[in-house]
């Protein structure tokens, strides 16, 4: 059975430390942390090595961060806000609205390529601008004039298209170091001549199929027509219910 967390054991129920000059924040912290894995990958942040970043003895980080766990919930979180658009700049209408949020998301995903690979690492700690993320997407999704829980679904929709984006971008990434081995097994395969569909696609020179293909995967032309696809099935969903 579930049992609820009491709320010291989440960090964002905690108070930031006390002192009337603490030395370092849950910003500089995650700075910090972002820093590490942005210029020398995820694994090399720890806690010894983010203190070696803000200068400080790896106890004394402690006492702003119990754990790694607690670490990586300030680093989520600083993304997130990375994510939230001003208010100001916000467009109006639904659609440009969320369209905004999903660009936004990508080009902080860019920034910061290896979250993908770290999304299921966090504990549940939904910090501060996961909620502020949640509350802009709904209330652009609520110009639809649909029902709360269809709300939710629409944002969900364009939240799914996003990360699939963003992970399809790393696995792009990953194919091109196998390249060689890639472009061997997929020979033998479509000289089987179940593939004729693949075999269309790759041409004579398979080698030159696949790099066609992620020359297409990597175009950022791609994502805007996917997106538009997405959000113009929306729209006719909207429309045909007769929302606003």
């Amino acid at each position: 059975m579930y049992e609820m967390s009491s709320p010291d054991e989440v960090l964002w129920a905690r108070p930031a430390p006390g002192e009337r000059r603490p030395a370092h924040t849950r910003e500089t912290i995650a700075a910090a942390a972002l820093k590490i894995a942005d210029t020398r990958g995820f694994d090399a942040v720890t806690m010894r090595n983010v203190a070696t970043e803000l200068g400080a003895g790896t106890m004394t980080l402690y006492h702003y961060v119990r754990n790694k766990d607690e670490l990586f919930a300030l680093m989520s979180e600083a993304i997130m806000a990375e994510i939230v658009i001003p208010h100001d700049e916000l467009p109006d209408g639904w659609r440009e609205g969320l369209a905004e949020i999903a660009r936004r998301t990508v080009r902080v995903f860019s920034k910061h390529p290896w979250i993908g690979d770290h999304m299921d690492d966090e504990q549940a700690q939904a910090g501060p601008s996961v909620l502020r993320h949640v509350e802009q997407s709904l209330a652009v999704a609520a110009r639809t004039g649909l029902p709360v829980e269809e709300q939710l679904e629409i944002t969900g929709l364009v939240d799914d298209y996003v990360f699939g984006y963003a992970m399809r971008n790393r696995e792009q990434e990953a194919d091109r170091r196998h390249l060689e081995s890639m472009v061997a097994y997929l020979q033998t395969q479509l000289d089987t001549g179940e593939f004729p569909h693949l075999a269309e696609l790759m041409g004579d020179d398979p080698r030159a199929g696949i790099e066609r293909v992620m020359h297409l995967a990597s175009q950022e032309e791609r994502f805007e027509r996917g997106l538009r696809r997405l959000l113009d099935g929306i729209a006719l969903d909207v429309e045909r219910r007769g929302a606003t």
